[in-house]
């Protein structure tokens, strides 16, 4: 009577343990479906090229429903129309799924604001790099009788002394005047630039 009652034991344990490998194959294979549909393996796409484009008609472009288009960032570029797209991230080409966010850097024909840096008693060496690390141009160098040889000795904007820590757009010129040996200095060269400084509005 034991053998026979074992034996259905022995059934009975088979038959839970083949339910529950069962049932464990199945949650895996929903948790596979369910995963694959949550996040769409088979909606990536190649990242399409978007720089050289307007941002304002791109946006508005059907093609921009693919994705979410955010501006990240604004760059000042003098040579390139205004809202023009400069660059994109992810990259072109990349592989992305639909629906995801692409942030884009868009060109700006609004100049940022430097602080004028003080030039005063530098040489011009010296000013022409700084002024350089500022995106600020030379407009020209005026020579000026002094002891202090190649030192700068003004800096003019528009024909007035700025003061530094005045804020100034970006690819302005400013005129520096620079100390020179007298003896070395043409008549024609020389120049009275004694006029009080004017702070820039």
């Amino acid at each position: 009577m034991s053998k026979f009652t074992d034996f259905f034991k022995l059934r009975r344990l088979g038959f839970h343990l083949l339910l529950a490998i069962g049932v464990t194959v199945i949650l895996m294979i929903i948790v596979s479906v369910c995963l694959k549909f949550y996040t769409r393996h088979d909606s990536e796409m190649n990242m399409p090229n978007f720089v050289g484009q307007n941002a304002d008609v791109l946006i508005k472009d059907s093609l921009s429903q693919d994705f979410i288009i955010v501006i990240s960032d604004y760059i000042y570029d003098a040579d390139v129309a205004e809202n023009i797209i400069l660059k994109q991230n992810p990259l072109p080409d990349e592989k992305v799924k639909k629906g995801r966010k692409v942030y884009i850097t868009v060109s700006s024909q609004v100049p940022p604001k430097v602080k004028m840096p003080p030039l005063q008693d530098v040489s011009l060496r010296q000013a022409e790099i700084m002024l350089d690390a500022l995106d600020l141009k030379i407009e020209k160098v005026i020579y000026k009788p002094s002891d202090y040889e190649n030192a700068v000795l003004e800096q003019l904007y528009k024909g007035r002394e700025i003061v530094p820590g005045t804020d100034i757009s970006v690819g302005e010129a400013i005129t520096l005047v620079v100390g020179k040996n007298v003896n070395d200095l043409p008549a024609s060269d020389s120049t009275d630039t004694s006029e009080e400084p004017i702070p820039l509005e």
